[in-house]
């Protein structure tokens, strides 16, 4: 039996990953917004499962809950780094308010939940940690520009803060699923459209969320199912993609970005001293 710590666990992946930890006998520490959310799963599964109201945005809250967490469970094995929201909208288009708002939430938020977890999980010898970023975490669509700023940020944080604690016996897990039927797009902020975007690859990705046309092919079950084995294995990779949409793309933009610094070899090297 293993103790996992969830954050956004109400919904989406969190919510079934708290539901699948708790069916197999785990104890599930969930951080949700809303504590009401987890009225259910707190009446079918009382002693194995707490659930501590926890904003990610608000990130002087962090640290404290999770000492309380860490104090209360004795030991935590996973720490799964899950609350995010999305913000659509070409970057002119989002209001300042929004955009403060994706940073405290998917950046600043996940850096301090992990800086709060990495003592704690030291003191006790190691641990894991799950961070849910996307495959927008290494590629880039229009309407996403502070999403994959968010993600792209994360990723950079965790790949080295990884090498500053792997002595500890603390690893990292970036989880990059592309498209996946949950809630997401449903919970989107989505900005007021400028007209002068209309005809532009901002214009048209709007129009195909709207319409129904952009293909989601992930499957929430299964991407749940990867991570956990993922987590359990011996050895982790540090980056798990998930979905074929996910693969392809990443695949893509890294051949592609490999290609084009091949071509810059000896500009690069002609500029050292």
């Amino acid at each position: 039996m293993k103790t996992w710590l969830i954050t956004g666990a109400s919904n989406g992946l969190g919510r079934l990953m708290s539901e699948r930890l708790l069916a197999r006998g785990d104890v599930v520490i969930a951080c949700v917004r809303r504590v009401a959310a987890m009225a259910d799963l707190q009446q079918r599964y009382a002693e194995r499962l707490q659930v501590i109201a926890l904003d990610l945005a608000q990130t002087a809250t962090i640290a404290p809950a999770i000492t309380q967490a860490f104090a209360s469970a004795g030991r935590i094995d996973v720490v799964v780094s899950n609350a995010a929201y999305g913000l659509f909208g070409a970057a002119e288009e989002l209001s300042d308010a929004q955009i403060e708002r994706q940073i405290a939430t998917n950046l600043t938020g996940s850096i301090q939940l992990i800086r709060a977890a990495i003592p704690l999980l030291r003191q006790q010898g190691g641990g894991r940690i799950a961070q849910l970023s996307s495959e927008g975490g290494q590629v880039a669509y229009p309407n996403f520009s502070l999403y994959h700023a968010t993600k792209w940020g994360i990723e950079g944080f965790v790949e080295a803060v990884r090498q500053e604690v792997v002595s500890f016996g603390i690893d990292f897990l970036l989880v990059e699923p592309g498209p996946t039927a949950t809630n997401f797009g449903a919970g989107l902020d989505v900005a007021t459209a400028l007209e002068c975007y209309r005809a532009t690859a901002s214009g048209e990705l709007r129009r195909r969320l709207q319409s129904g046309e952009f293909a989601i092919l992930g499957d929430a079950e299964k991407c749940v199912t990867a991570m956990i084995a993922t987590l359990e294995q011996p050895q982790m990779p540090l980056r798990l993609a998930l979905g074929s949409t996910a693969y392809q793309h990443i695949d893509m933009a890294l051949q592609n970005r490999l290609a084009e610094l091949h071509t810059q070899k000896a500009l690069a090297y002609g500029a050292d001293a």
